[in-house]
């Protein structure tokens, strides 16, 4: 790994916004759930959540490949677990659904702790949802169509919460809120991807890396790597 790619994994990791999170209510789409995690990425979020469908979606949002690299993906089994977890975190949960009780959804102050519920392609929002959310949102409409994709849905409402965010000086951070075994597990695995995947097959610890991301390790362990 160079010392500037070291660099740049270290600046998106101090920006990462560990309170603010999506859950996908199983989004049945691969290019959707694709789509949503890029844009997870591209806005700071450390983890989205989600309840999937069907068990192929499920492993399908767990494949490593492009954004999904830089982002986690919790699995719940249920809605209800899900939105106990995130309101455990002290989050505010928000649903996209019109309803009487609905606000135009940059109303909503995302510098708070907030996870953001968007529904399935073919029914939307689940009455479980809806009734555990604290707040109905709303992307005003003027059209004809009474809804939007699902992933453009997200990157508005992300986009909303990052502008709010960056205003708010929530980006600029001397340090990342991530734990540093977090940080350190990334770091190797992002910056030395094939030494990673021949450790963990082989049940070895990362090293440590150094200030420029070059590995520390001693002799033993690069011969346990070596090793048949």
């Amino acid at each position: 790994m160079n010392s500037e790619r070291y660099s740049r994994i270290q600046q998106v990791l101090k920006a990462r916004q560990t309170d603010l999170t999506v859950c996908l209510e199983e989004v049945h789409k691969p290019n959707n759930v694709s789509a949503v995690i890029r844009t997870a990425d591209a806005v700071g979020l450390h983890k989205i959540h989600a309840v999937w469908p069907n068990e192929q979606m499920r492993t399908l949002g767990h494949t490593s490949a492009g954004a999904r690299n830089w982002v986690e993906v919790e699995t719940h089994d249920t809605t209800l677990e899900a939105i106990q977890h995130l309101k455990a975190q002290g989050m505010q949960v928000l649903v996209t659904h019109l309803s009487d009780q609905a606000v135009d959804f940059r109303s909503i102050d995302y510098t708070k702790p907030t996870a953001i519920i968007l529904g399935s392609e073919k029914v939307g929002i689940s009455k479980q949802a809806l009734a555990l959310a604290d707040q109905d949102i709303v992307i005003p409409m003027v059209g004809m169509v009474q809804s939007l994709n699902v992933s453009v849905a997200g990157a508005l409402i992300l986009y909303e919460a990052q502008r709010q965010r960056q205003d708010a000086g929530m980006y600029q951070r001397d340090v990342s809120p991530l734990p540093d075994e977090t940080i350190q597990r990334i770091l190797f695995e992002r910056g030395h991807p094939v030494l990673a995947k021949v450790a963990k097959r082989k049940g070895l610890a990362y090293p440590q890396l150094d200030d420029e991301g070059q590995i520390v390790a001693d002799q033993d362990w690069w011969k346990a790597m070596q090793s048949a």
